[in-house]
């Protein structure tokens, strides 16, 4: 995985260029965005990592540019920069989904540690996605018969009920039930079941 990448977001120059150097001098890769349309026109590219932005930008201002990110499905965290007059507005955007918010002036100390952890979660958040596509894969893989067992076998159905649902003998679900098992890569059924709920939190 490529090393993960801070996106600063700010309509002041001077405001983006002191934190995009703040970040790299403590050896973090930093893209600067002079505004939320900057930072969208790039979003199917997005690469992994977090992003800073300031609350109050012309045009769109930092909480709309998180709604439209949210929609987008852009899984990044966000950290937004706050004026002292803006922390209404900051705890409006901590509900719609930023992970931190930083009252200016801020110590560089702040918004280094408050970065770490943005970008911590954003990696458990890559490794996640990753997993349910592999995950999701695998599914393509089941014939339509495959995956009612599947679904059947994570419900909880024993393979009687399961049998009975599907209008097929026990003995052909025990069948399915083992191609499931192998084309899904799943060595027990706490396993099989762990994967549906990974693709169910898609």
């Amino acid at each position: 995985m490529s090393d993960p990448v801070v996106h600063v977001v700010d309509d002041d120059a001077a405001v983006r260029d002191s934190v995009a150097f703040l970040l790299s001098s403590d050896g973090l890769d930093a893209r600067s965005y002079e505004g939320a349309a900057a930072l969208l026109a790039r979003s199917g590219g997005l690469e992994t990592g977090c992003i800073v932005t300031d609350i109050r930008m012309p045009e769109m201002n930092g909480l709309e540019m998180v709604v439209e990110l949210k929609r987008r499905g852009v899984p990044h965290p966000v950290i937004v920069l706050t004026g002292h007059a803006d922390v209404a507005l900051a705890v409006r955007a901590m509900k719609a989904g930023v992970v931190d918010f930083l009252e200016k002036p801020f110590e560089d100390e702040a918004l280094l540690r408050a970065v770490r952890a943005a970008l911590s979660r954003s990696e458990d958040t890559a490794v996640r996605e990753k997993e349910r596509a592999e995950i999701a894969q695998r599914v393509e893989q089941l014939t339509a018969r495959e995956r009612e067992v599947f679904d059947a076998v994570v419900a909880g159905d024993s393979n009687k009920a399961a049998a009975l649902k599907l209008g097929i003998s026990p003995r052909t679900v025990e069948i399915y039930r083992a191609n499931v098992m192998t084309k899904m890569q799943a060595d027990t059924l706490s396993d099989l079941v762990r994967m549906a709920l990974q693709l169910d939190q898609a």
